[in-house]
């Protein structure tokens, strides 16, 4: 089984493009989605958080605004909130792989790929982009998201240009979402077809 990364800055589409993949019958992990899980309500990571982080879980689960208040801009708080969440999504990770091990290829879905140095190990990396321009657009479009917000969440991310430079397949999501899915049944032939090296 080979096992490519998906990623892709804010905004460029990814998250259309993994669901674009798993209506071609990829697996694919979802590991935002995981994240969610384990801090939502009844979560198994809720003890930790709140014992390192007072008044920022309820009964529904993390209180992403008053979590992200407290590590948002703070190196140290960041990275003793990814101690607690990063060996959970690892394990679920790890399970997730276990259980499509007969499967020619899966996808692991992982916004931060490159932030994090997530691509060692896989068989390749592919990078979803549209133009800055719809990226700011698309964005701007989210509720309680400013122009202050998106330009310091773009500014902790590897820039695009330096993404699709490092990607060995590249999903361009500034056309039509038919011309989007195109290519990502292109992409899947291309995967599904490949034998080991």
């Amino acid at each position: 089984m080979k096992v490519y990364g998906l990623t892709g800055s804010i905004g460029m589409g990814k998250s259309a493009v993994a669901a674009m993949f798993r209506r071609e019958g990829v697996p694919v992990f979802d590991a935002d989605a995981q994240v969610h899980l384990l801090q939502g309500p009844g979560g198994p990571l809720l003890p930790a958080i709140e014992a390192r982080f007072p008044g920022t879980t309820g009964p529904a689960g993390v209180d992403r605004a008053k979590l992200g208040a407290a590590v948002f801009g703070d190196p140290h708080e960041r990275k003793a909130l990814e101690a607690i969440v990063h060996p959970a999504v690892r394990a679920e990770r790890t399970r997730f792989l276990r259980r499509h091990r007969s499967r020619k290829f899966v996808i692991l879905d992982i916004p931060l790929l490159f932030e994090t140095g997530g691509q060692k190990g896989l068989e390749g990396v592919i990078v979803v982009t549209a133009p800055a321009w719809k990226q700011r657009r698309r964005v701007l479009a989210r509720p309680g998201m400013t122009a202050g917000k998106f330009r310091q969440i773009v500014r902790l991310q590897v820039p695009d240009a330096e993404k699709r430079a490092r990607a060995d397949h590249i999903i361009h999501t500034g056309t039509t979402f038919a011309d989007t899915r195109a290519q990502v049944r292109r992409l899947v032939a291309c995967l599904g077809g490949k034998t080991g090296r």
